[in-house]
């Protein structure tokens, strides 16, 4: 698999992350069968902004429900603002309650 192939893979999971909910690298690669490939999801994430569709990167944390991304958008606070815009509580660069805010897409995308 070529590394556009996955990106564009990526990008379309995340398009289905739903609004006020968030996923992690490691659960969109594994939904992807790259088990290890969380770091590749990261680069795909980096690169998001310039896709002619829009992907709602700021929905992807890593797997403890950090920020880890933040560093990636236009300001330090801007994929914050985003998140709670959606009405996620944020917490010392962490989204509070995670794990009822966390969506997998190996469960939600089961066929």
């Amino acid at each position: 698999m070529k590394r556009n192939d996955f990106y564009e893979d990526v990008y379309q999971v995340v398009r289905l992350i739903p609004y006020g909910r968030v996923s992690t690298y490691g659960a969109i690669a594994r939904y992807l069968g790259a088990a290890s490939g969380a770091r590749l999801v990261g680069y795909a994430m980096n690169a998001s902004h310039t896709q002619a569709h829009y992907v709602p990167a700021h929905r992807v944390v890593n797997r403890h429900g950090l920020l880890s991304g933040k560093q990636h958008f236009a300001t330090p606070t801007k994929m914050q603002e985003l998140l709670e815009s959606e009405g996620l509580s944020i917490e010392n660069e962490q989204v509070k309650d995670f794990e009822k805010q966390f969506w997998d897409p190996t469960i939600a995308l089961a066929l």
